[in-house]
Protein backbone atom coordinates (compact mmCIF):
# COMPACT_ATOMS: atom_id res chain seq x y z
CA UNK A 1 0.00 0.00 0.00
CA UNK A 2 1.01 3.45 -0.52
CA UNK A 3 2.32 6.00 1.90
CA UNK A 4 1.10 9.62 2.21
CA UNK A 5 1.78 12.46 4.82
CA UNK A 6 -1.24 14.19 6.79
CA UNK A 7 -0.85 16.67 4.19
CA UNK A 8 -1.25 14.76 1.71
CA UNK A 9 -4.11 12.39 2.80
CA UNK A 10 -6.27 15.27 3.65
CA UNK A 11 -5.70 17.64 0.36
CA UNK A 12 -6.99 14.05 -1.47
CA UNK A 13 -10.04 14.39 0.66
CA UNK A 14 -10.57 17.68 -0.15
CA UNK A 15 -9.81 17.42 -3.90
CA UNK A 16 -12.04 13.67 -4.21
CA UNK A 17 -14.89 15.04 -2.50
CA UNK A 18 -14.69 18.61 -4.88
CA UNK A 19 -14.83 16.51 -7.75
CA UNK A 20 -17.72 14.39 -6.43
CA UNK A 21 -19.60 17.41 -5.02
CA UNK A 22 -19.54 20.79 -6.80
CA UNK A 23 -21.42 21.92 -3.46
CA UNK A 24 -17.93 21.79 -2.18
CA UNK A 25 -15.56 24.39 -1.60
CA UNK A 26 -13.04 26.09 0.30
CA UNK A 27 -12.65 29.36 1.94
CA UNK A 28 -9.67 30.48 4.50
CA UNK A 29 -6.47 32.83 4.27
CA UNK A 30 -3.60 32.05 1.80
CA UNK A 31 -4.93 28.95 0.89
CA UNK A 32 -4.81 29.68 -2.98
CA UNK A 33 -1.44 30.34 -4.81
CA UNK A 34 0.25 29.95 -1.21
CA UNK A 35 -1.51 26.32 -0.27
CA UNK A 36 -2.37 27.35 3.71
CA UNK A 37 -0.25 27.77 6.31
CA UNK A 38 1.06 23.97 6.52
CA UNK A 39 0.47 23.58 2.50
CA UNK A 40 -2.27 21.40 2.79
CA UNK A 41 -4.23 22.79 -0.12
CA UNK A 42 -0.90 23.51 -2.00
CA UNK A 43 -2.64 22.82 -6.10
CA UNK A 44 -6.11 23.10 -5.56
CA UNK A 45 -6.66 26.56 -6.81
CA UNK A 46 -4.69 25.65 -10.21
CA UNK A 47 -7.35 22.73 -10.51
CA UNK A 48 -10.69 24.50 -9.22
CA UNK A 49 -10.06 28.11 -9.54
CA UNK A 50 -10.47 30.61 -7.68
CA UNK A 51 -14.19 30.59 -6.89
CA UNK A 52 -14.17 26.85 -5.18
CA UNK A 53 -10.61 27.72 -3.57
CA UNK A 54 -11.52 31.02 -2.25
CA UNK A 55 -8.87 33.21 -0.85
CA UNK A 56 -10.80 35.64 2.07
CA UNK A 57 -9.48 38.50 4.13
CA UNK A 58 -7.79 38.19 7.48
CA UNK A 59 -11.00 37.85 9.56
CA UNK A 60 -12.02 34.10 10.71
CA UNK A 61 -15.45 35.67 12.34
CA UNK A 62 -16.38 36.19 8.26
CA UNK A 63 -14.53 32.91 7.09
CA UNK A 64 -16.82 31.17 9.67
CA UNK A 65 -19.89 33.49 8.88
CA UNK A 66 -19.89 33.69 5.43
CA UNK A 67 -19.46 29.57 5.55
CA UNK A 68 -22.23 29.09 7.65
CA UNK A 69 -24.40 31.31 5.68
CA UNK A 70 -23.34 29.45 2.47
CA UNK A 71 -23.66 26.24 4.01
CA UNK A 72 -27.15 27.35 5.07
CA UNK A 73 -28.25 28.31 1.24
CA UNK A 74 -26.86 24.64 0.44
CA UNK A 75 -23.57 24.71 -0.29
CA UNK A 76 -21.07 22.76 1.44
CA UNK A 77 -17.82 24.42 2.39
CA UNK A 78 -14.96 23.77 4.10
CA UNK A 79 -13.35 26.72 5.91
CA UNK A 80 -9.76 26.52 7.56
CA UNK A 81 -8.69 28.38 10.02
CA UNK A 82 -4.58 28.88 9.85
CA UNK A 83 -4.08 28.30 13.71
CA UNK A 84 -7.39 26.97 15.71
CA UNK A 85 -6.41 29.37 18.28
CA UNK A 86 -7.88 31.91 16.03
CA UNK A 87 -11.37 30.62 16.19
CA UNK A 88 -11.93 32.27 18.99
CA UNK A 89 -11.97 35.37 17.29
CA UNK A 90 -15.18 33.83 15.29
CA UNK A 91 -16.72 31.71 18.30
CA UNK A 92 -19.90 33.72 18.39
CA UNK A 93 -20.68 32.39 14.45
CA UNK A 94 -19.39 29.08 15.37
CA UNK A 95 -21.17 28.62 18.87
CA UNK A 96 -23.54 31.23 19.23
CA UNK A 97 -24.85 30.31 15.14
CA UNK A 98 -24.10 27.55 13.76
CA UNK A 99 -24.12 25.25 16.08
CA UNK A 100 -28.02 26.45 16.77
CA UNK A 101 -29.27 27.00 13.58
CA UNK A 102 -30.86 23.16 13.43
CA UNK A 103 -32.20 23.55 16.60
CA UNK A 104 -33.68 27.24 16.33
CA UNK A 105 -35.57 26.69 12.92
CA UNK A 106 -37.38 23.42 14.09
CA UNK A 107 -34.78 20.99 11.81
CA UNK A 108 -35.75 23.08 8.85
CA UNK A 109 -32.38 24.20 8.17
CA UNK A 110 -28.70 22.36 8.79
CA UNK A 111 -25.88 23.61 8.35
CA UNK A 112 -23.40 21.66 6.15
CA UNK A 113 -19.96 22.69 7.04
CA UNK A 114 -16.49 21.74 8.28
CA UNK A 115 -13.93 23.92 10.45
CA UNK A 116 -10.62 22.55 9.33
CA UNK A 117 -7.95 24.21 11.69
CA UNK A 118 -4.63 22.86 12.62
CA UNK A 119 -3.80 22.86 16.70
CA UNK A 120 -1.56 21.90 19.49
CA UNK A 121 2.49 22.09 20.19
CA UNK A 122 5.70 20.85 19.42
CA UNK A 123 6.41 23.98 16.47
CA UNK A 124 8.37 26.42 18.84
CA UNK A 125 4.84 28.67 17.79
CA UNK A 126 4.19 29.57 21.55
CA UNK A 127 1.25 30.24 23.68
CA UNK A 128 -1.11 32.07 20.84
CA UNK A 129 -0.50 29.22 18.28
CA UNK A 130 0.06 25.96 20.10
CA UNK A 131 -3.33 25.10 22.42
CA UNK A 132 -5.52 22.62 22.08
CA UNK A 133 -8.98 23.94 23.13
CA UNK A 134 -11.14 20.69 22.04
CA UNK A 135 -12.95 20.95 24.90
CA UNK A 136 -14.44 23.94 24.06
CA UNK A 137 -15.76 22.91 21.14
CA UNK A 138 -17.12 19.29 22.60
CA UNK A 139 -19.22 21.23 25.45
CA UNK A 140 -21.64 23.45 22.44
CA UNK A 141 -24.11 21.37 21.43
CA UNK A 142 -25.02 21.25 18.16
CA UNK A 143 -21.23 20.72 16.88
CA UNK A 144 -19.77 17.43 16.04
CA UNK A 145 -15.43 17.26 16.98
CA UNK A 146 -13.35 15.31 15.33
CA UNK A 147 -9.65 14.60 16.00
CA UNK A 148 -8.25 12.10 13.69
CA UNK A 149 -4.17 10.68 14.30
CA UNK A 150 -3.11 9.05 11.04
CA UNK A 151 -3.00 9.85 7.64
CA UNK A 152 -5.08 7.07 7.06
CA UNK A 153 -8.25 8.17 9.65
CA UNK A 154 -6.99 12.01 8.19
CA UNK A 155 -8.58 11.02 4.93
CA UNK A 156 -11.52 8.88 5.56
CA UNK A 157 -12.95 11.18 8.71
CA UNK A 158 -12.90 14.08 6.42
CA UNK A 159 -14.84 12.48 3.67
CA UNK A 160 -17.32 11.97 6.25
CA UNK A 161 -17.53 15.21 7.92
CA UNK A 162 -17.78 16.70 4.45
CA UNK A 163 -21.01 14.81 3.34
CA UNK A 164 -22.64 14.73 6.96
CA UNK A 165 -25.10 17.61 7.28
CA UNK A 166 -23.85 18.83 10.38
CA UNK A 167 -21.31 21.48 11.36
CA UNK A 168 -17.92 19.74 11.82
CA UNK A 169 -14.71 21.03 13.59
CA UNK A 170 -11.95 19.18 12.57
CA UNK A 171 -8.70 19.75 14.23
CA UNK A 172 -5.66 18.53 12.84
CA UNK A 173 -2.68 18.43 14.92
CA UNK A 174 0.61 20.45 13.08
CA UNK A 175 2.84 17.39 13.74
CA UNK A 176 1.17 14.87 12.06
CA UNK A 177 1.07 16.57 8.56
CA UNK A 178 4.88 15.63 7.60
CA UNK A 179 3.71 12.14 9.27
CA UNK A 180 3.24 9.33 6.88
CA UNK A 181 0.92 6.07 6.58
CA UNK A 182 -0.28 3.71 4.72
CA UNK A 183 -3.22 5.40 2.28
CA UNK A 184 -5.44 3.18 0.05
CA UNK A 185 -6.17 4.35 -3.08
CA UNK A 186 -9.83 5.70 -4.14
CA UNK A 187 -12.83 6.39 -2.11
CA UNK A 188 -13.05 5.36 1.39
CA UNK A 189 -15.13 6.78 4.44
CA UNK A 190 -14.74 5.94 8.08
CA UNK A 191 -17.94 6.75 10.39
CA UNK A 192 -17.86 9.64 12.94
CA UNK A 193 -18.65 8.06 15.85
CA UNK A 194 -16.31 4.96 15.69
CA UNK A 195 -13.38 4.36 17.73
CA UNK A 196 -9.74 2.56 16.59
CA UNK A 197 -8.33 0.14 19.14
CA UNK A 198 -4.68 1.08 17.92
CA UNK A 199 -3.13 -1.37 20.06
CA UNK A 200 -4.86 -4.55 22.04
CA UNK A 201 -3.89 -5.14 25.61
CA UNK A 202 -5.47 -6.95 28.57
CA UNK A 203 -4.28 -5.14 31.51
CA UNK A 204 -4.76 -1.33 31.02
CA UNK A 205 -6.73 0.50 29.00
CA UNK A 206 -5.28 3.83 27.71
CA UNK A 207 -7.58 6.63 26.10
CA UNK A 208 -5.27 9.21 23.78
CA UNK A 209 -6.36 11.39 21.08
CA UNK A 210 -4.59 12.87 18.51
CA UNK A 211 -0.77 13.25 18.52
CA UNK A 212 -1.19 11.87 22.11
CA UNK A 213 -1.78 8.32 20.39
CA UNK A 214 1.39 7.95 19.02
CA UNK A 215 3.18 8.98 22.72
CA UNK A 216 0.38 6.22 23.73
CA UNK A 217 1.42 3.52 22.18
CA UNK A 218 4.97 4.00 22.20
CA UNK A 219 4.48 4.18 26.26
CA UNK A 220 2.39 0.87 25.43
CA UNK A 221 5.69 -0.96 23.95
CA UNK A 222 7.69 0.65 26.68
CA UNK A 223 4.94 -1.29 29.52
CA UNK A 224 5.27 -4.25 28.13
CA UNK A 225 8.89 -4.46 28.63
CA UNK A 226 7.68 -3.99 32.30
CA UNK A 227 4.99 -6.76 32.22
CA UNK A 228 2.20 -4.92 31.59
CA UNK A 229 -0.21 -5.16 28.18
CA UNK A 230 -1.89 -1.96 27.68
CA UNK A 231 -4.62 -1.58 25.18
CA UNK A 232 -4.69 1.75 23.46
CA UNK A 233 -8.09 3.02 21.96
CA UNK A 234 -8.08 6.42 19.42
CA UNK A 235 -11.90 7.76 19.87
CA UNK A 236 -11.16 9.68 16.47
CA UNK A 237 -14.37 11.34 16.92
CA UNK A 238 -14.79 13.51 20.34
CA UNK A 239 -18.39 14.08 19.15
CA UNK A 240 -20.23 11.53 18.77
CA UNK A 241 -18.19 10.06 21.17
CA UNK A 242 -18.11 5.99 21.04
CA UNK A 243 -18.50 4.78 24.60
CA UNK A 244 -19.48 1.38 23.89
CA UNK A 245 -15.98 0.73 22.45
CA UNK A 246 -13.88 2.19 25.83
CA UNK A 247 -16.97 0.69 28.26
CA UNK A 248 -15.83 -2.53 26.68
CA UNK A 249 -12.49 -2.04 26.99
CA UNK A 250 -12.32 -1.14 30.62
CA UNK A 251 -14.58 -3.64 31.76
CA UNK A 252 -12.10 -6.14 30.14
CA UNK A 253 -9.12 -4.72 31.79
CA UNK A 254 -9.95 -2.85 34.89
CA UNK A 255 -7.78 -0.15 34.52
CA UNK A 256 -8.24 3.36 32.84
CA UNK A 257 -5.41 5.89 32.12
CA UNK A 258 -7.11 9.21 29.81
CA UNK A 259 -4.37 11.07 27.35
CA UNK A 260 -4.78 14.58 25.89
CA UNK A 261 -2.47 17.04 25.27
CA UNK A 262 -5.10 20.13 26.39
CA UNK A 263 -5.00 21.02 30.02
CA UNK A 264 -6.22 18.76 32.66
CA UNK A 265 -8.85 21.21 34.06
CA UNK A 266 -12.25 20.84 32.45
CA UNK A 267 -10.33 18.89 29.68
CA UNK A 268 -11.91 16.21 27.45
CA UNK A 269 -10.46 13.43 29.93
CA UNK A 270 -13.02 14.55 33.18
CA UNK A 271 -15.49 13.96 29.87
CA UNK A 272 -14.24 10.23 29.73
CA UNK A 273 -14.20 9.70 33.26
CA UNK A 274 -17.21 10.32 33.95
CA UNK A 275 -18.39 8.30 31.13
CA UNK A 276 -16.95 5.50 32.62
CA UNK A 277 -18.13 6.32 36.36
CA UNK A 278 -21.42 6.71 34.69
CA UNK A 279 -21.54 3.23 33.32
CA UNK A 280 -21.51 -0.73 33.97
CA UNK A 281 -17.67 -0.30 33.28
CA UNK A 282 -16.99 1.62 36.89
CA UNK A 283 -17.66 -1.75 38.44
CA UNK A 284 -14.81 -3.36 36.82
CA UNK A 285 -12.69 -0.87 37.73
CA UNK A 286 -9.93 -1.80 39.77
CA UNK A 287 -7.56 1.05 40.50
CA UNK A 288 -8.79 5.23 40.10
CA UNK A 289 -9.63 6.44 37.07
CA UNK A 290 -5.75 8.50 36.33
CA UNK A 291 -5.67 11.59 33.36
CA UNK A 292 -2.22 12.20 32.17
CA UNK A 293 -2.74 15.61 30.21
CA UNK A 294 -1.27 19.14 29.49
CA UNK A 295 -0.49 21.39 32.78
CA UNK A 296 -2.92 24.26 33.61
CA UNK A 297 -0.71 26.60 31.34
CA UNK A 298 -0.06 28.73 28.30
CA UNK A 299 1.97 26.59 26.19
CA UNK A 300 6.13 28.05 26.30
CA UNK A 301 8.04 29.53 23.58
CA UNK A 302 11.24 27.61 25.17
CA UNK A 303 11.34 24.19 23.92
CA UNK A 304 12.45 22.43 26.62
CA UNK A 305 9.32 23.89 28.76
CA UNK A 306 7.35 23.25 25.89
CA UNK A 307 7.81 19.54 25.82
CA UNK A 308 7.13 19.07 29.44
CA UNK A 309 3.92 20.94 29.18
CA UNK A 310 2.01 18.59 27.83
CA UNK A 311 1.78 14.28 28.00
CA UNK A 312 5.77 12.58 27.18
CA UNK A 313 5.72 8.65 26.69
CA UNK A 314 7.69 8.92 30.10
CA UNK A 315 4.87 10.84 31.74
CA UNK A 316 2.45 8.37 30.42
CA UNK A 317 4.49 5.45 31.70
CA UNK A 318 4.34 6.98 34.89
CA UNK A 319 1.17 7.08 34.85
CA UNK A 320 0.33 3.76 33.99
CA UNK A 321 2.50 2.35 36.55
CA UNK A 322 1.00 4.43 39.71
CA UNK A 323 -2.11 2.07 38.74
CA UNK A 324 0.16 -0.93 39.61
CA UNK A 325 1.36 -0.09 42.95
Amino acid sequence: MRELTGAQAIREALREEMIRDQRVYLAGEDIGLYGGAFGVTAGLVEEFGPERVRETPISEAAIIGTSIGAALLGMRPVAEIMFSDFITIGMDQLVNQGAKVRYMFGGKASVPMVLRAPGGSGTGAAAQHSQSLEAWYVHVPGLLVVMPSTPYDAKGLLKSSIRDDNLVVFLEHKLLYRARGDVPEGDYTIPLGKADVKRQGTDVTIVATSMMVHKALRAAGDLAGKGISAEVIDPRTLVPFDKETVISSVAKTGRLVIVHEGVKRGGFGGEVAAIIADSEAFYYLDAPIRRVCGYNIPIPYNPVLEKHAVPTEESIVAGVLELFK
